[in-house]
């Protein structure tokens, strides 16, 4: 006689993680997308998942220290390979010295890849920065242009790099596909596309253009704090019933309380001048270079 197949275990989410955090919530079954699920399902589950993120993340924001348009275009490239923090650590004696795309243009490569020495790469980050300065007063006047097509011509600038800097420092929509952006979209099954350019594509289609940039903030704050790529903290995460991936991470509430990064577990966000928004929420300001 053959054995009867054992009981499935059956998966169950917190209702609402934040609650959870705050004491015990009941649990929910988690609903899981079937394979086919349609178009209309899909829209409706991804922006429901974005009204959620920005219930828990009000206050999100670039995390790069800015005070215009031009350092935040030196300070995205900056950036690639390694964390908005130590981007922010490193700048404020960049831009000290060379406040302009003028300065920088003219500044001497060595005493740039000095500065820029902490954030790893830095003769192929020094180059990028001071070619796109030249490339900003030769072909721009020195100013920052507010178009897609003339930021993806400066030096080591892509389509990411200038989703974030239209999005930011004009105010214009776009979709910042960076790692976390990448991971998330595709744990929650709104693409299987791993191509960034086919990823902004397929994701943009499924919310207003207005929504782009808040979305790519709400997605990467998330990323960050929440779902990470190894072990994610399921059992802290507001979206879990919404989550086909629940359950690939850490359920049990209070061991996934001790997986939160940054604010939420206690510890200083990666800006060292964050928005005030972020302040009155309770998080704190990153520690300048030498200080932790």
């Amino acid at each position: 006689m053959k054995k009867a197949p054992a009981a499935r275990k059956v998966t169950v989410a917190p209702k609402k993680a934040t609650a959870r955090l705050e004491g015990t919530a009941p649990a929910k079954a988690v609903v899981r997308p079937p394979g086919d699920e349609s178009r209309t399902a899909l829209v409706r589950r991804a922006r429901r998942i974005n009204r959620e993120l920005a219930e828990v993340f009000p206050y999100a924001h670039p995390e790069l220290d800015f005070a215009n348009p031009f350092q935040l275009v030196v300070a995205t490239v900056l950036s690639a390979q390694t964390t908005d923090l130590r981007v922010n650590q490193t700048t404020p004696a960049l831009f000290a010295k060379y406040p302009t795309p003028e300065d920088l243009a003219a500044a001497n490569p060595e005493e740039v890849e000095e500065i820029l020495r902490p954030c790893g790469f830095f003769r192929a980050k020094t180059k990028s920065v001071i070619g796109l300065s030249k490339a900003l007063v030769e072909d721009f006047g020195g100013e920052v242009p507010g178009r897609l097509e003339d930021l993806v011509k400066l030096p080591g600038v892509g389509r990411k790099t200038a989703f974030v800097v239209l999005g930011n420092a004009f105010g214009r929509p776009g979709i910042t596909v960076d790692t976390h952006f990448q991971r998330l979209v595709r744990r929650w099954q709104w693409t299987g596309e791993t191509d960034p350019d086919k990823i902004e594509a397929a994701v943009g289609a499924l919310f207003p253009k207005s929504d782009w940039t808040d979305l790519s903030h709400h997605v990467i704050w998330h990323g960050r704090r929440i779902c990470h790529a190894r072990k994610p903290a399921c059992g802290a995460c507001p979206i879990a019933p919404l989550c086909p991936a629940y359950g690939e991470g850490e359920t049990d509430p209070e061991k996934a309380k001790k997986l939160l990064k940054y604010e939420k577990g206690g510890f200083p966000g990666q800006r060292l001048n964050p928005p005030q928004a972020y302040l009155d929420a309770g998080g704190k300001p990153a520690p300048p270079l030498g200080a932790g």
